[in-house]
């Protein structure tokens, strides 16, 4: 049970770390466009768009990603609380 947790746990956080470089990579001109921005964002866009619909842009600035990456450090402290109330 103790390996589930942790495969989970790392996949949530890989997944945070995902989102970080996409975000990164709108700050270099064509990163986006390279095959790897284009592979990270068949990955990450579909996660971030109900982000989007709900919170606009403040000006230039998108927070969605910030509250996407909240969220998912939410669902891991969930995970951690399950598995300490199932073991």
């Amino acid at each position: 049970m103790g390996v589930l947790y942790d495969v989970l746990s790392t996949l949530l956080r890989i997944y945070s770390y995902a989102i970080i470089i996409y975000i990164l990579l709108s700050w270099f001109p064509g990163a986006r466009e390279s095959s790897f921005g284009e592979l990270l964002g068949k990955i990450v866009e579909p996660y971030l768009e109900p982000f989007r619909k709900i919170i606009p842009p403040l000006g230039m600035i998108d927070i969605s990603p910030i509250v996407a990456i909240l969220t998912l450090n939410f669902a891991q402290f969930g995970l951690a609380a399950l598995f300490r109330i199932l073991m």
